[in-house]
């Protein structure tokens, strides 16, 4: 009988969860996101760069940069678009975001890249990095509304 109790308790408490996060999916929305990063380096990189979120109807120009930890070598300018999702407001885009990854460009390469920051933002970008680098390294890039 109580372990019963117990897990009406527990159905009830995780449909209520369930349903307040379902909620807060649904009041958050989305943008468009274009960027343009250089990144270079011997064995530590960097990158730098800009960009624009287009939020309701409005741009808001971004900065962009960060640091490479790992194996870098060479040096490309990157350029992709796609979307945001999962912000409330403009401001929800800054932050760090942060990936692992291996890769090589030699000339014109395709580039596909998910990160998430620490406010739950999404960057779902595509596009294509020029330029001869070879890396594997845990990357950190931080964007900034200007």
């Amino acid at each position: 009988m109580q372990n019963s109790r117990r897990v009406r308790i527990g159905l009830i408490a995780a449909v209520a969860v369930a349903g307040a996060s379902i909620s807060l999916a649904a009041s958050a929305d989305s943008g468009i996101v274009r960027i343009s990063v250089v990144k270079g380096g011997w064995f530590i990189g960097a990158n730098g760069g800009w960009g624009t979120l287009i939020f309701h109807g409005r741009r808001y120009p971004l900065s962009v940069g960060g640091v490479d930890a790992g194996l870098v070598f060479g040096l490309s300018q990157t350029t992709l678009a796609g979307r945001v999702i999962h912000i409330r407001r403009p401001s929800d885009v800054a932050g760090v975001y942060v990936a692992a990854g291996a890769g090589a460009a030699l000339g014109v390469g395709a580039r596909l890249i998910q990160l998430t920051n620490d406010k739950g933002a999404i960057l779902q970008l595509e596009g294509r990095q020029i330029g001869l680098i070879a890396n594997l390294d845990l990357s950190g890039l931080a964007i900034a509304l200007r």
